[in-house]
C-alpha cells in the first residue's frame, strides 16, 4: 500500500535501510529467511512501480550480539563482519538495487554514538547530563570514525571485485553536513568556519578523496586520531562512488570558546573543533526554520574542495508536532526553499545526481520518537492499521514531480489556495 501511495506521488525512487539484525539476527551466520523475503518483496514492489530503490546497509542498528562480544564500531574487527554483511546484501539484492549505501551519517553517528551519548550505543565520558556506563568521548568518536572509513572501503573493494560487473551498481558513504557560514565579516570567524568545515566535512571527505585526515584535525588531535597505513590510505581513497548528504539545517561559526550543538555537553569532538556554533535560524536544534543557502553553501564547499564529487541529497525535510496540521504550509515552504538551493548548485556545476526528502510517512524519530514528525503522510498511531493522510507537502511534492507546479515560481501565499482538499487533524 505504501508503494502504492509513492507511485502515485510520482516518486522516482525510495530510500530505506537495511536491517542487519533483520537479516542476519546473530550479527553473523544463518540468514533469517523471512527478513530476506521481505526486503527482496520490497524491492520486487519498488522496482514494479518504476522505483529505483536506494539502499542504505547501516542505520544506527548494529546485533547486539557483536557490540557484546567486541564493543561494536570501536573494534577493528567490525570491518570483516560489516563486510560480509554487505557480501549477503550485494549477492541477495544487487541484481535490482544500483545505488548503495555502506552507512547512514558517518560523522554525526561517530559523534552523537561515541561522543555525546546520545544515539546507540551510548557511550560518552562520566559527565552530570548523560548517564553513560562507558566510553572516552576524547577517543572513541575518531576510533568509531576510522573504523567505519574501513569497514565502508572494505564493503567497497568488495563490491567492485566481486558485483560490479555484473550488477552495475554504485557505492557510497552519507555523512551529516550543517550548512555553516561565519557569524561576522571578520578573519577569526572565517578561520573558525574553515576549522569547522575541515572537522565536520573534512573528516570523513579527505580521506575517501585524497587518502588521508585534514591537517587541522591531525594539528588538534595528535595521537587521538587514529593514523591510516599506506595500504589503508590507498583503500579508502577512491572508495566512494558518490558522497551522500544528510542535511537539514544551517548554524553560523565564530571563534570563541566552544559549545556543543547538543545542548547536554561540551566535551569531545566540538571542544576539539574549538568554535562556537549559532543556529541560522530562530528556533532549537529540532525546530529548524529553512536556511536553504546553508546547503547551497555546503554543495558549493564539496564541488571547490574535494573534486565535485558526484552527490545524492539523502535527507531533507522538516519536523512538525506529530498532532498538529495535514495543511502542513511551513513544511512545504521548507521543500520548495530547499529543492530551489539544489537546483541553483547545479547551475553553477554541482555534480548533484538525487534528492531524498525525509520523511514519505512519519515515522518513529531517534531523537524526539513520536512527538515530532517529518512525513508527507499522517500516520495514525493510536490506530490498529495506521491508517495513512495525505498532507499539504504530499500534494506539493506529487504537484512538482508531474510538472504542474514550477518550484522558482512558486510563493508561500500560493500554497493554500493551490491545494484545499487537506483539512485540520
Amino acid at each position: 500500500e505504501d508503494v502504492k501511495l509513492m507511485a502515485d506521488m510520482g516518486l522516482q525512487a525510495f530510500r530505506f535501510s537495511i536491517s542487519w539484525t533483520r537479516l542476519i539476527p546473530n550479527g553473523r551466520g544463518p540468514i533469517n529467511p523471512k527478513g530476506l523475503l521481505f526486503y527482496k518483496n520490497l524491492i520486487k514492489e519498488l522496482r514494479g512501480h518504476g522505483i529505483e530503490p536506494h539502499v542504505t546497509l547501516y542505520h544506527y542498528d548494529l546485533p547486539q550480539s557483536l557490540e557484546d562480544e567486541y564493543g561494536g564500531w570501536i573494534n577493528r574487527k567490525i570491518i570483516e563482519d560489516f563486510t560480509a554483511f554487505a557480501d549477503v546484501c550485494f549477492r541477495e539484492f544487487g541484481d535490482d538495487v544500483k545505488l548503495w549505501t555502506t552507512i547512514n551519517e558517518a560523522t554525526i553517528f561517530a559523534i552523537a554514538s561515541y561522543g555525546e551519548g546520545v544515539a546507540p550505543p551510548g557511550h560518552c565520558s562520566p559527565n552530570k547530563f548523560i548517564n553513560c556506563s562507558t566510553g572516552n568521548s576524547s577517543t572513541e568518536p575518531y576510533l568509531a570514525g576510522h573504523n567505519m572509513l574501513l569497514a565502508h572501503a572494505s564493503a567497497s573493494k568488495l563490491y567492485k571485485l566481486k558485483y560490479k560487473r555484473m550488477q552495475r551498481g554504485s557505492i557510497g558513504l552519507s555523512i551529516f553536513a550543517f550548512g555553516l557560514s561565519p557569524y561576522t565579516n571578520s578573519k577569526d570567524d572565517e578561520i573558525a568556519t574553515q576549522r569547522a568545515k575541515a572537522f565536520l566535512f573534512g573528516w570523513m571527505l579527505k580521506p575517501l578523496v585524497f587518502g588521508d585526515y585534514p591537517d587541522e584535525m591531525k594539528r588538534t588531535l595528535g595521537s587521538r586520531l587514529p593514523v591510516f597505513s599506506e595500504e589503508e590510505s590507498e583503500q579508502v581513497k577512491g572508495s566512494s562512488d558518490f558522497v551522500g548528504i544528510i542535511h537539514y539545517t544551517t548554524f553560523y561559526v565564530t571563534n570563541r570558546a566552544s559549545a556543543s550543538i547538543f545542548p547536554i555537553m561540551n566535551q569531545g569532538f566540538f571542544k576539539d573543533m574549538g568554535v562556537y556554533m549559532i543556529s541560522a535560524g530562530n528556533s532549537s536544534f529540532l525546530l529548524w526554520e529553512a536556511t536553504p543557502w546553508g546547503l547551497e553553501g555546503v554543495l558549493e564547499h564539496l564541488k571547490q574542495s574535494y573534486n565535485n564529487p558526484p552527490i545524492y541529497i539523502l535527507e531533507n525535510g522538516k519536523p512538525m508536532k506529530h498532532d498538529s496540521m495535514l495543511q502542513d504550509i511551513p513544511r512545504v515552504e521548507y521543500i520548495q526553499g530547499y529543492i530551489g538551493a539544489v537546483l541553483n548548485a547545479i547551475k553553477n556545476g554541482s555534480d548533484t545526481r538525487g534528492y531524498f526528502v525525509w520523511s514519505m510517512i512519519d515515522v518513529y524519530e531517534l531523537l524526539s520518537g513520536y512527538t515530532t514528525s517529518f512525513g508527507m503522510y499522517y500516520v495514525n498511531f493510536s490506530d490498529p492499521g495506521r491508517k495513512r493522510s495525505p498532507k499539504l507537502s504530499a500534494s506539493w511534492y506529487s504537484g512538482f514531480l508531474n510538472g504542474t507546479i514550477d518550484v522558482v515560481s512558486q510563493d508561500s501565499t500560493q500554497l493554500q489556495s493551490n491545494f484545499s482538499a487537506s483539512s485540520s487533524l
